[in-house]
Order: structure tokens, then C-alpha cells, then sequence
């Protein structure tokens, strides 16, 4: 396959969800306020798959050292339940540091970083987690780092920014920080964000990196279904939201149904006896198959395989 197809691969603790440690798995990262005991519930409930505790805005500064002294106990017990558990710290300039020693000991799998706009910063976070795993008995390098690009420089930089760290496995795409700074007019049908989401997906394949999509913040759920169904033809495999009732249909647009595995599977078996015959490509529903077709093919029929493994996993 295609090496720009293969995001970094890196292991959670031992026997620690072994089935969502392919980063593709995780279809749906949750935002939720940092001190909302009652959210944290919902969240836990909404079937999302990725869990995020956030610190910086969801939190008004008020409130943020009554998150402190929660968080590690919430994503425990996140992970405890099967989920990943990323917490969102603020900047390490202002009170990241004090958001991380109260994180670590509850193990996140992942800190999410807000505004991120250059490598230094992935560079000095993943020093800071050096020493916050040392501190917590964590196991030294499997705490991931996730950037949270939500500026225009964010988005034009995000090659640089992810390779900051090996600790970086994907990066998210803002979406009302990111408007408000492009100066553009927020509208459901986000034609305002286009030219980002699809330059995103671009630069951070080309960076061997998982690109998430940027969170739907409207209530209807109708509108986030469509949007979800969009990025995923833009080359998505994953998607923030913001509100949970949205997770269980986002969760079924990202996922490969079966006939659309039964039409890749059509494609890969046509094209396998066209080249047994020795023929260069094979005619299938009227679209001519060649090599690229035939990857993407297998590509799709793999991802299904895990996602529904890593599915009955969870459920277990």
C-alpha cells in the first residue's frame, strides 16, 4: 500500500484495548466539559469512542481547578469502560502544567493540545510527558499527543507540527476557532471550512498521520449525519462532535456497511481473475478497475474487519 496510507502505529500500555490501538478504529472523539460530573455520564453513554475530558474551553476558568481535582479518577474510570481517555490540557504557557500533573495519574491515553501551531510545542510537550510519566509510573512514550489545529496557521503547518513528536499519531481539525479566524460567516452547510477540511485530510496523510474532522456544532442531527457522510468521501476515517446525541449516527456513517463491503469485495475478486487471465484491469458496474481501485478495495474491506472487531471487543 501507499506509505502515506500507513499512519505511525504505537502501542497502549499492555493489554490495555488492544483492539483500538489502530488509530483508524477511533471513529468519534467527544468533547466534554472538564468539571460536569452529570456530562461525563452522558458521554460515557453516547457510544463514542473516544473520550475527551477538556480542560481549556469547555472549562471556564473558574471551575478549572475543580476539574484538577477530578480528572484522574474520570479517566480511569473512562478507560475502565472501554473507551480512550484523552483529557485537553491548556497551553503550556498558562496552566498546562498544572493540568497535566493532574491528569497523569489517571493514565490518559492521550493529551490533546490546544492551538497548536509549531513543532517546539509538540517538542516541549512530549518533554513535559517524560517527566509526568516518570512521576505517575507510566510507561515512558505511550501517552499519544494530539494537536488540535484550529487556526489558519495550525492547518498550513500541520506537516511541521506533527513531527514534533513520534508521540503524535493524528491530528484534529478545529472548526469555530478556526472560522472565527479565517473571519469567515459559521453556517451549517460549513462551505466556509471547506478549503481546510480538504487541505487537512491532504497534509496529514501526507504526514503518515490520522486526520480527524473537524466537530459539527449545530444541534440538528440530521445536518451532522451529512457532514460525517461528506468527510468520509473527503478520506476521513474519524470525527470530533461536540454534542452527544450525534455519536451513534456518526459512529454508522464512518462505518463501512455491508454493501459496501460486498462491493469492494466485488472489485477485489474481479480484478484478481482479470490478472489471473492476464489482463491489466477488470470492468466491474461500469467503472474500469486498475491497481489504485484494487488497494483502496482491500483497504475498505480490512478497515470493516477492524472496526467490527474492535466493536464486539468493547462489548464484551
Amino acid at each position: 500500500m501507499e506509505a502515506s496510507l500507513h499512519p505511525r502505529r504505537a502501542s497502549l500500555r499492555d493489554g490495555d484495548l488492544e483492539t483500538m490501538t489502530t488509530i483508524e478504529v477511533r471513529r468519534t472523539w467527544l468533547f466534554g466539559p472538564g468539571a460536569d460530573g452529570n456530562a461525563h455520564e452522558t458521554m460515557l453513554r453516547s457510544g463514542a469512542d473516544v473520550l475527551i475530558a477538556d480542560l481549556e474551553d469547555f472549562t471556564p476558568p473558574p471551575r478549572r481547578e475543580h476539574a484538577r481535582r477530578g480528572i484522574a479518577s474520570l479517566l480511569a474510570r473512562w478507560r475502565s469502560a472501554g473507551r480512550i481517555a484523552v483529557v485537553r490540557i491548556n497551553s503550556l504557557e498558562t496552566e498546562g502544567p498544572l493540568d497535566l500533573a493532574a491528569a497523569m495519574p489517571g493514565r490518559p491515553h492521550v493529551v490533546a493540545y490546544p492551538m497548536a501551531s509549531s513543532a517546539d510545542q509538540m517538542r516541549a510537550l512530549d518533554d513535559a510527558l517524560v517527566r509526568c510519566e516518570r512521576d505517575a509510573g507510566v510507561a515512558q512514550g505511550t501517552t499519544e499527543i494530539l494537536p488540535v489545529c484550529e487556526t489558519a496557521l495550525g492547518v498550513v503547518e500541520v506537516r511541521a507540527i506533527v513531527a514534533g513528536s513520534e508521540r503524535i499519531r493524528a491530528a484534529l481539525l478545529g472548526a469555530e476557532d478556526l472560522a472565527a479566524d479565517l473571519l469567515a460567516e459559521r453556517r451549517p452547510d460549513a462551505v466556509e471550512l471547506d478549503y481546510a477540511r480538504r487541505r487537512f485530510v491532504l497534509e496529514c496523510r501526507a504526514a503518515r498521520v490520522e486526520p480527524i474532522d473537524a466537530p459539527y456544532t449545530f444541534s440538528d442531527s440530521e445536518g451532522a449525519l451529512r457532514e460525517a457522510r461528506y468527510a468520509r468521501r473527503l478520506g476521513y476515517r474519524c470525527k470530533s462532535l461536540v454534542r452527544c446525541e450525534h455519536a451513534e449516527a456518526l459512529n454508522a456513517a464512518l462505518t463501512p456497511t455491508h454493501e459496501d463491503t460486498a462491493r469492494a469485495a466485488a472489485i477485489v475478486a474481479a480484478f484478481e481473475v482479470a490478472r489471473a487471465r492476464g489482463e491489466e484491469r477488470a470492468l466491474v458496474d461500469g467503472l474500469w478497475v486498475e491497481v489504485p481501485t484494487y488497494r483502496n478495495a482491500k483497504r475498505l474491506i480490512d478497515h470493516a474487519r477492524q472496526l467490527h472487531a474492535a466493536i464486539a471487543a468493547r462489548k464484551s
